[in-house]
């Protein structure tokens, strides 16, 4: 179908946003990008975009959104799509002020997906719509409960409240918590069990009508583990967990969230999934969707518009690597885990690489001259 809207990009300038991008534009919607400077230009770089707008921060680009594309009628409003928690969160607070102005991601009401950003809470909606969750307490920074017991992961308890993976600890007695005190930032701490995990697990996907309908395009696991840190190097497969499923539609429906979003599950060395946290906006691994012929940030604005998902565009695809260049190759090459001769076979075969796409190669070109910085 060909869509007759606006489509507005609003993120920190980095690969996240350009897996959004690239999927709009392989299917004939250049957006235009509301880019927040960060430490170098990455996404706004495609040849995908229509027009950029660089700012110097979330609010200045809220500004500049609203006055350059505020005034559209009701029936043509733009379409804005985010892939950073700290723009989500800014445009959810004052979502009642732009409802009528913009479709973007939401939960119905000012301040809703800052509640579900919350780790303890979107926790405790997965425990009782039957997910396993894994014990946690929530502290202000220095309390310690007498009934915790170790060793345990410290985490801030939103995305957006401390230094993200900075102050992430792994404390195996009181003393080790203490001094993981000492360097957390944010005021209050999510202090959950830790566990000895044998993998890690993502759900990309979208979902539309108050979160009465939900697609998942692309399942993750990692090709190894980095303690307190993100795998930049990634099996993917079909999604096919009905159970799980049915769950995550529930929770989805109950918070009312419309958007693009992932999942994240950590999973024990006995097989057991446990929830940990639902992003509410793309992640950097939002482009698989496209290289499983199901472009998440396409097929969210078609399904907005029409009102429902189309059960034609759930595709079935064989199995896939994806890659973070630059990072995966400071984690196994410069690490000395692999050869350069057998890291760029990887590369080769990777289906989907985050910053490589031979359509659009200026942001690869960047990465490249900026490989040390951004590794």
């Amino acid at each position: 179908m060909g869509i007759n809207r606006q489509v507005i990009v609003f993120a920190l300038d980095h690969y996240n946003p350009l897996g959004l991008i690239r999927s709009l534009g392989e299917n004939g919607i250049f957006p235009v990008f509301i880019a927040v400077k960060r430490k170098c230009d990455i996404a706004s770089k495609s040849k995908y975009i229509s027009k950029c707008f660089r700012v110097d921060s979330v609010e200045e680009g809220y500004e500049l959104l609203l006055k350059e594309y505020g005034h559209y009628d009701y029936d043509n409003r733009p379409f804005v799509l985010f892939s950073d928690d700290k723009s989500i969160g800014f445009f959810d607070l004052h979502y009642d002020e732009i409802k009528d102005r913009f479709i973007l991601y939401n939960a119905g009401q000012s301040g809703r997906i800052n509640q579900f950003m919350d780790k303890f809470k979107v926790q405790q909606l997965a425990k009782k719509h039957g997910l396993n969750v894994l014990d946690s307490f929530v502290v202000n920074k220095g309390e310690i409960p007498k009934e915790l017991s170790y060793p345990i992961i410290t985490k801030d308890i939103t995305p957006n409240s401390g230094s993200w993976k900075s102050d992430v600890f792994i404390c195996n007695n009181e003393t080790e918590l203490k001094q993981a005190y000492q360097k957390i930032t944010s005021p209050v701490v999510l202090l959950q069990k830790f566990v000895d995990k044998k993998n890690e697990y993502a759900l990309e996907g979208f979902t539309v009508d108050a979160g009465r309908q939900m697609m998942i395009v692309t399942s993750l696991t990692w090709k190894y583990l980095i303690k307190g840190y993100y795998s930049p190097y990634q099996d993917v497969k079909m999604f096919c967990d009905k159970d799980m499923e049915t769950k995550l539609q529930a929770m989805f429906r109950e918070i009312g969230y419309e958007g693009i979003f992932e999942v994240e599950f950590l999973i024990d060395k006995d097989g057991t999934y446990y929830f940990l946290e639902i992003n509410f906006r793309a992640s950097a691994w939002n482009y698989t969707g496209s290289c499983a012929g199901m472009p998440l940030s396409y097929l969210w604005v078609k399904s907005m518009c029409n009102g429902y998902i189309d059960i034609a565009d759930k595709m079935e695809f064989e199995d896939f690597t994806a890659m973070s260049e630059a990072i995966d190759f400071g984690k196994r090459v410069d690490s000395g885990k692999v050869t350069l001769a057998e890291w760029l076979k990887d590369f080769k075969e990777a289906k989907c690489t985050y910053y490589y796409n031979k359509d659009d190669y200026e942001p690869f070109a960047v990465l490249y001259d900026k490989w040390d910085e951004l590794k």
